[in-house]
């Protein structure tokens, strides 16, 4: 599985949030699919739409992530 990196500090660790403020750490495969890092975890109620950098202040959406 390839993955996604970010685009300012091209690392490929990023979370995504719920309504509570939760985080959750994922990546995005190349083919933009958001999965978590943790495979026995599960994303239900988690907002995929928008992801956030562990590095850096970059977030948005998981399609402008760049790729290898």
């Amino acid at each position: 599985m390839k993955k996604k990196l970010c685009p300012q500090c091209k690392i490929p660790s990023v979370y995504v949030k719920n309504e509570k403020g939760e985080r959750r750490l994922v990546y995005v495969t190349s083919d933009g699919t958001v999965v978590p890092k943790n495979p026995e975890e599960t994303l239900d109620g988690y907002d995929l739409s928008e992801v956030f950098c562990l590095g850096c202040s970059w977030h948005g959406s998981p399609s402008r992530m760049a790729r290898w």
